[in-house]
């Protein structure tokens, strides 16, 4: 196997702070980002909730959920402002919570035929968990966030066999290797969270072990998404932007989850319920350095 390099950077409150785009007097819900969102499905319908939850917290103007089953029900309940209804969007949040493509079940075939339909409305997309086998295909500033045994699956798939405790050991080489192999940026997650992109490497402090609970990742990729549809105008001229957002966006979801741990256990509701406060730190300038 080759070996990559890469100048890694750290990412600090100032460069979260910059990536943040705050609305002034003239914006509206569609200036302000319309992020398209199909996830959840009925194994994991709770990462339509925390995706949807995430996203909306973040600051997005709009949410698109595309439904399955009894989704729309329980994504309502949660945030009613939700719109289930397609349309235009200016990002998309593919997979959290969706089984692989294959099997018999009709929830799931239809849940990857509305990944497919999405493909076609090409915008820049967070690629998780049951859609991460697209990485490379889209020709559209695309972001993957998988986790170590995600991402060994992914690169097996291509070629590049691997384990996950390689990955876990070594995270800079493989998300370098990822970056490099499928022509997509790579949010690494993990006990040290570390992307790579086109022209930069960064890593991330350690965050709260507290967040290795269910449900954290759909948060996170809520975040991302919703900082996407927000700068998604500056993404196909500026290549190492996608980058700084998925810093940014790890860097927040440290931040919560710090204010929603405070050293004791934590849920992926609470997290997404200290997104509010963590991001009121970080533009006021209290956040500090690392997120963690």
């Amino acid at each position: 196997m080759p070996t990559f390099t890469a100048n890694w950077i750290p990412w600090t409150a100032a460069d979260a702070k910059s990536c943040i785009r705050v609305p002034t007097v003239n914006d509206h819900k569609y200036t302000r980002g319309v992020l398209g969102v199909v996830t959840g499905s009925r194994q994991y319908p709770g990462a339509a909730v925390l995706s949807t939850a995430a996203a909306l917290a973040t600051g997005v103007g709009m949410v698109r959920f595309y439904p399955v089953a009894q989704l729309s029900a329980l994504v309502l309940q949660r945030n009613p402002e939700v719109v289930i209804a397609p349309g235009k969007v200016n990002a998309w949040l593919l997979g959290s919570g969706v089984a692989s493509p294959g099997g018999v079940s009709i929830s799931n075939w239809w849940r990857h035929r509305q990944i497919e339909i999405a493909r076609q409305q090409a915008a820049p997309t967070v690629l998780d968990a049951g859609a991460l086998y697209l990485a490379g295909t889209l020709g559209t500033p695309t972001l993957i966030t998988p986790h170590a045994g995600e991402l060994a699956m992914l690169l097996k798939s291509r070629g590049l066999p691997t384990s996950a405790q390689a990955i876990t050991d070594d995270p800079c080489h493989w998300a370098l290797v990822a970056h490099q192999a499928l022509g997509v940026t790579v949010l690494l997650k993990g006990p040290r969270t570390v992307v790579a992109g086109p022209g930069i490497a960064i890593a991330l402090e350690p965050a709260t072990p507290w967040l290795a609970t269910a449900g954290t990742g759909d948060v996170l990729a809520g975040i991302a998404g919703a900082l996407l549809a927000g700068r998604h105008a500056q993404l196909q001229t500026k290549p190492a932007l996608l980058a700084q957002l998925a810093a940014t966006a790890a860097f927040l979801h440290a931040m919560a989850a710090a204010l929603a741990s405070d050293g004791a256990p934590l849920t992926a509701i609470t997290l997404v319920d200290a997104l509010g406060a963590a991001l009121r730190q970080l533009l006021s300038g209290e956040g500090n350095s690392s997120g963690g």
